[in-house]
């Protein structure tokens, strides 16, 4: 185990700046920082968590870095509006080499078409942005893969790389994704879910070299926390469900996973 604690990871996806961890951050920080979590990586979903993502991240510099986008189920009537405000915004995530990402941007069809349109509009605009700026994306998508696969198409000669967020596909979508040769999946909680087919698909197609480990806190804590708040310490347990996965060592895991975000982000954490 003392070997293990050595190794250090990163979460590349955590809502840190929730209410949710309102009461007790800097426990959850220290906390993820004596597991071996050596950054967290913070996406916005709206204006306001933009400002408050922000905020986080000045308070824990040089380990909590910024997001800024709209997620797809944020988008409504008012998207254009809301865009134009984030984009403001937007320099902040170039600000003294920070690290910092469009995201958390995508589509999600899973709930509802109601706003298909608009997703797939606000979309295409963020993704332009990652153009623009030379920035990683970081990808959401619920049932609009193929939707999604071909607005990345348009633009993937000129995309600096990102992360599809939450993979949880099989093996053909997988495959799909890994096309894109600068962009990376990340792998969380459901890893660990006792019906999880994720350890065999990844295993079997996905190349350690691809990957990219998250929490998505303070949803979706793994086996053996599942129910509980999930937070940044938490992907310990991700990390040796990997490990068991692919038949390597957890250091190996982490070395590896910390490469891939540094590659992808373009920063030395």
């Amino acid at each position: 185990m003392s070997n293990v604690q050595r190794s250090t990871f990163i979460d590349t996806h955590c809502h840190l700046d929730g209410e949710e961890f309102a009461e007790d951050r800097d426990a959850v920080v220290q906390r993820a920082r004596e597991a071996g979590c050596r950054a967290i990586f913070l996406p916005a979903i709206d204006v306001k968590s933009c400002h408050t993502v922000l905020d986080v991240c000045m308070q824990y510099p040089d380990y909590c870095y910024p997001m800024l986008g709209l997620h797809p189920e944020e988008v409504r009537a008012d998207w254009r509006d809301q865009l134009a405000v984030i984009k403001t915004l937007l320099p902040r995530l170039l600000e003294g080499g920070r690290g910092g990402c469009i995201g958390e941007v995508g589509l999600d069809y899973y709930w509802s078409r109601e706003f298909e349109k608009e997703q797939l509009e606000a979309f295409e605009e963020q993704v332009r942005w990652a153009v623009e700026l030379q920035l990683p994306l970081m990808i959401h998508c619920r049932k609009a893969q193929n939707e999604m696969v071909a607005i990345i198409k348009k633009y993937a000669k000129d995309l600096v790389g990102g992360v599809f967020h939450c993979f949880t596909g099989n093996e053909q979508e997988a495959r799909q994704l890994l096309e894109f040769p600068q962009f990376v999946l990340g792998i969380g909680g459901v890893l660990t879910f006792k019906k999880s087919h994720l350890p065999e698909t990844l295993a079997a197609v996905v190349p350690l070299n691809r990957i990219v480990l998250e929490t998505d806190a303070p949803y979706m804590a793994p086996v053996p926390m599942r129910g509980q708040r999930n937070e940044s310490a938490f992907i310990r347990h991700v990390i040796t469900r990997l490990a068991e996965a692919y038949g390597v060592s957890e250091e190996e895991i982490c070395r590896q996973t910390n490469e891939n975000v540094q590659k992808v982000f373009g920063i030395q954490i």
